[in-house]
């Protein structure tokens, strides 16, 4: 909600620590990104990417380059904005072309699910794997983003919950393209496997998908039997390798 009350040019945004948050920095992202400077994530975090792209966008324009939205940035962004034609953006035409690094990290894993240790024992054959049981969403992230992290997988048992739930980085501005296919890579396999729970994949915008950088899926199920469990964790397993191995 406080995010929410920001709209843009209301304050100055810059890089900080902890990084401004807001729906004034999104849409800050969304217009460099329809100019073409690439801010990142479309997540209303204002960090190191949106500072570059923000730079670019005054050096572009003769302003000074300051990293920060200042009335004479903004009154270019607003003069430059075309209220007629729709712009796509850079941060979706560089997912669609594979723009992105290779993950080279670590396959983090969090959360107190039983599905935890039997994942991570069955990617150790393909991925170095970190777990971290008892970490907040937000310091899984730090530790992800800080180790750079090739995948993170968070898990959550919910008994209420029948079947399996896949969730992948989304928000009403933008979604994570590799999140989703990724996401519905494992649905698939699931389906496709005899005896599996039926699987949903949705995207939302909770705390470990929006902090993270890399691919993240939020996993939650409603079994705890060790057998069904095992195989989950066996076709995960098996879309991660075939993912990094691509």
């Amino acid at each position: 909600m406080i995010e929410a009350a920001w709209r843009l040019g209301q304050r100055l945004l810059y890089l900080t620590h902890p990084n401004l948050r807001g729906d004034d920095v999104a849409e800050l992202q969304v217009r460099l990104a329809q100019f073409g400077f690439n801010p990142g994530r479309i997540d209303g975090i204002f960090g190191v990417l949106t500072e570059e792209a923000l730079n670019e966008f005054q050096r572009n324009c003769a302003l000074e380059v300051s990293g920060t939205l200042t009335r004479a940035t903004l009154t270019e962004l607003v003069r430059m904005t075309s209220t007629h034609t729709a712009r796509s953006l850079v941060t979706e035409a560089r997912d669609r072309a594979g723009f992105h690094e290779a993950p080279t990290g670590p396959l983090v894993i969090s959360g107190q699910s039983p599905l935890a240790p039997l994942l991570a024992r069955s990617c150790a054959r393909v991925l170095k794997v970190e777990v971290l049981r008892d970490e907040s969403p937000e310091a899984v992230a730090a530790f992800a983003n800080a180790n750079a992290a090739a995948f993170v997988i968070s898990l959550q048992t919910l008994k209420h919950i029948d079947g399996v739930h896949l969730h992948y980085w989304a928000s009403y501005r933008s979604h994570s393209r590799r999140g989703e296919q990724l996401a519905s890579q494992i649905a698939s396999a699931f389906t496709h496997a005899a005896d599996l729970p039926r699987v949903e994949v949705t995207g939302m915008a909770l705390p470990v998908l929006r902090e993270t950088k890399m691919i993240t899926l939020h996993i939650e199920h409603g079994t705890d039997q060790v057998e069904t469990l095992e195989r989950l964790a066996q076709v995960i397993a098996t879309v991660l390798s075939e993912v990094i191995h691509r």
